[in-house]
């Protein structure tokens, strides 16, 4: 047997022919860059680089070194697509997407909207953004702000995204990449849910207790030792609570604010009952129109993949070779068309749509190149806002 030190030396010696062709390659691939600069041909050839990679796995002497082969090179190649973005910007072809700058959003006179009652944490989130003197509405569903927005009867909408304890609304993330507005601005607010009656209920009176689902995840374990209670989903808190009052039965409760208790008549029976002391909830501003300042620090996308092995590592790795930073990832199943009611989309089993959010302004030239690869490379591609 060879003696591991030999054997060493020989891998460091291949390691250092493999490195000097790999910068020979790198060279090639600028000068097809200017190539395509020339003649204005993409950078992404879908069709060659699968035939290539056929052939070259096809080189391997095992199933292993097959396997092997092609991911090194889909690699490889991934890595020339990226210098060959950046020789693109380096020569003036920018890829700038269709936002206009402003030094900040028109606030004035706007009309805002937001899903729910008065009381509902939206409205909080809403006066704590634009001040309590703002000019707002609400409406039934949170797809009714959006349509608001699209026919023209509201200039921006105020949307939960992203709850501490409970995790992501779904249902915004799909609106979002559904519509073609755009995030200008985003809210965090403390979220502190109290146990709401009757004012002559007393807690021992309670049977059955309403909210809006979050909230009743996010009271989880509060509830968990009330196992006798009956739990009812209802659209949000304000609703809740207004339905306590409306019904004026006094063993029925609702989770809300304590907003909630003082705008409908409702005594506080147990106070900060949520899981995490801490909780906070993010609410995003959305308008039609395609904005951004020139402060914005985070971008927010989404974009579909092929169901294939490695194709989210790809994807992924233009905020790498980027330097960016990525501070938030989700997925949802993708959709694929219109379903028999207005307003509805099937899902494609199994296959999904990736929300990510990163830091940069669409300015940067690091950032324009992350999004032309991605915009090239993925299916649906969509900036959702620069804020």
């Amino acid at each position: 047997m060879r003696d591991l030190s030999e054997l060493r030396e020989e891998i460091d010696r291949i390691d250092r022919e493999i490195v000097a062709l790999y910068q020979e390659r790198m060279k090639i691939a600028a000068q097809v860059a200017a190539y395509k600069i020339e003649t204005g041909k993409k950078v992404l050839d879908r069709e060659r680089e699968a035939s290539k990679l056929a052939v070259l796995a096809a080189l391997g002497d095992s199933e292993f070194n097959r396997y092997g082969i092609r991911e090194l090179f889909e690699q490889i190649m991934a890595m020339s697509r990226k210098r060959q973005y950046q020789l693109l910007t380096e020569h003036g072809i920018s890829w700038k997407p269709d936002f206009t700058e402003v030094d900040r959003p028109d606030y004035a006179g706007a009309r805002i909207v937001f899903q729910g009652l008065e009381g509902a944490y939206t409205q909080l989130a809403l006066k704590e953004y634009f001040g309590a003197d703002a000019d707002s509405c609400h409406v039934e569903t949170w797809r009714d702000a959006m349509d608001a927005i699209a026919k023209g009867e509201a200039d921006y909408a105020v949307l939960p995204i992203e709850n501490s304890s409970a995790g992501i609304v779904s249902e915004n993330y799909d609106l979002m990449a559904e519509y073609e507005h755009c995030i200008v601005g985003e809210q965090v607010i403390r979220i502190d849910h109290a146990l709401l009656g009757l004012p002559g209920a007393k807690l021992s009176d309670i049977t059955d207790v309403y909210s809006h689902p979050q909230a009743l995840m996010q009271c989880s374990g509060y509830l968990e030792n009330r196992r006798d209670w009956e739990k009812h989903s209802i659209k949000n808190t304000a609703m809740a609570a207004r339905k306590i009052k409306e019904d004026g039965k006094v063993y029925k409760a609702a989770i809300g604010s304590r907003l909630n208790a003082e705008i409908y008549g409702l005594k506080v029976l147990e106070e900060r009952i949520q899981n995490n002391k801490t909780n906070a909830t993010r609410f995003i501003i959305v308008t039609g129109k395609r904005i951004f300042t020139k402060g914005a620090g985070k971008i927010s996308v989404c974009f579909e993949i092929p169901h294939e092995s490695g194709s989210l590592y790809r994807t992924l790795s233009h905020f790498i070779y980027n330097g960016l930073n990525m501070n938030h990832i989700e997925s949802r199943p993708a959709v694929c068309g219109s379903g028999t009611e207005e307003g509805e989309t099937e899902k494609k089993n199994w296959e999904y749509r990736f929300f990510v959010d990163f830091d940069g302004n669409l300015n940067d030239a690091a950032v324009q190149n992350a999004l032309r690869g991605l915009s090239e490379e993925t299916v649906r591609f969509k900036i959702l806002g620069n804020y």
